[in-house]
């Protein structure tokens, strides 16, 4: 997903606005790298490793990436999260620790939250996964799996389990199995979306 150094600075940008940190001052720099906050290192991190995977050659840059690579897993088993790289869009938020597990050939667009306790992955054996659109939040425990597409401005909730498309933008999703529940405005629930 990120293919320049411009776009990696973006990636960084809005994921550290999705995640609640808006003054990035020298002050909280300094103070992140005294005092990191785990979630958003792992976010950097894994910025990081897209950028060197997808956009650097040389064995110099190899080594760089499987560098913060091997950072990459450490801070992922001690969140408890399974996230591959390029599967998210800028502005990811994964606001808590927790059990996160993310199939690799799954895709999510912009501005996704995650709670703790979800899965997006395949069904059946089968490696088709998941195709999440733009604006997406995705409560705790909810279960997404199969080829299936969600749209965008979509809200899911908390313990449902989505096994079937939702294409109908602005709803609430729930149950088991989900279902449309109700219109939304997801900027109330993500407010980098407008």
């Amino acid at each position: 997903m990120i293919s320049s150094r411009k776009e990696y600075l973006n990636y960084l940008k809005a994921d550290r606005i999705a995640l609640g940190v808006i003054d990035w001052s020298i002050k909280q720099r300094i103070l992140y790298y005294l005092v990191p906050g785990l979630t958003l290192k792992f976010h950097r991190i894994l910025r990081k490793c897209e950028y060197y995977k997808n956009c650097k050659k040389g064995y110099i840059n190899k080594l760089i990436y499987w560098y913060y690579f091997y950072q990459f897993r450490r801070i992922s088993v001690r969140l408890g999260f399974s996230v591959p790289e390029n599967i998210f869009g800028p502005g990811l938020a994964i606001v808590h620790y927790g059990t996160v597990v993310v199939h690799k050939n799954a895709k999510v667009g912009k501005n996704c939250r995650i709670q703790a306790c979800t899965n997006i992955g395949a069904s059946g054996g089968s490696d088709r996964a998941p195709v999440i659109g733009d604006n997406v939040y995705i409560g705790p425990g909810a279960k997404i799996y199969g080829d299936i597409k969600i749209a965008s401005n979509t809200a899911i909730a908390a313990n449902a389990c989505v096994n079937r498309s939702v294409l109908s933008e602005g709803y609430l999703v729930g149950g088991v199995p989900a279902e449309l529940i109700k219109e939304i405005d997801i900027t109330r629930i993500i407010t980098c979306a407008r």
